[in-house]
């Protein structure tokens, strides 16, 4: 896997993927206080929210699931002192489908978390993660 990050002022970066995909990056505010793109950290936060998601997803439909959508939420604190490592994040995972099984959703959130997310096993060397999850039932009827 290989990636480039360009410095193009101030505190802006353009990083581009071996993939050949762009992601403006920085923490400099424009004049409108806006900054230009998410910061390094919340970078990685969307990639660990991406990596698990991407797995119970997969995991899911795998189980023939009729999963519908999936949003994570991910809440997170880091350290005061340099490195400024994340040491709390809590995922909150919203499931949407027809008649999705809870026991079959918990168990693709435990699969992700404990085995296939590689960002989220770097993060828990430092970070205390911990998650809960809501289904949303989008069938007319009754569960199956």
């Amino acid at each position: 896997m290989k990636a480039r990050v360009k410095w193009v002022e101030d505190r802006t970066f353009i990083g581009q993927s071996g993939s050949g995909h762009t992601v403006v990056l920085g923490t400099a505010s424009g004049p409108e206080g806006h900054t230009p793109g998410p910061s390094p950290m919340e970078l990685v936060l969307i990639g660990t929210g991406g990596c698990t998601a991407f797995d119970v997803v997969h995991i899911l439909e795998k189980g023939r699931e009729n999963v519908e959508d999936c949003v994570i939420e991910l809440d997170a604190d880091r350290a005061e002192q340099d490195p400024k490592v994340f040491t709390r994040i809590h995922m909150h995972f919203v499931v949407k489908g027809r008649g999705l099984s809870a026991n079959k959703v918990e168990r693709a959130i435990a699969l992700s978390l404990e085995k296939y997310c590689s960002a989220s096993a770097m993060l828990a060397k430092s970070a205390t993660i911990t998650h809960d999850f809501e289904i949303e039932d989008t069938s007319d009827g009754p569960k199956a």
